[in-house]
């Protein structure tokens, strides 16, 4: 899924999503969730720094 489908599917801006990817900005817990949802995943998977 591209950054633009991404940010689409939940209602960020694309800029949010490359923020997020890159590490320039911590996601809100909401947004954590709303990422999670769309790309079917725990959010544990977003936030385990092990994997």
């Amino acid at each position: 899924m591209s950054q633009d489908q991404l940010a689409d599917r939940i209602g960020l801006e694309r800029r949010s999503i490359q923020r997020y990817e890159s590490g320039e900005q911590d996601p809100r817990f909401t947004d954590l969730l709303l990422i999670a949802t769309a790309l079917e995943v725990p959010v544990t998977q977003l936030v385990d720094s092990r994997r």
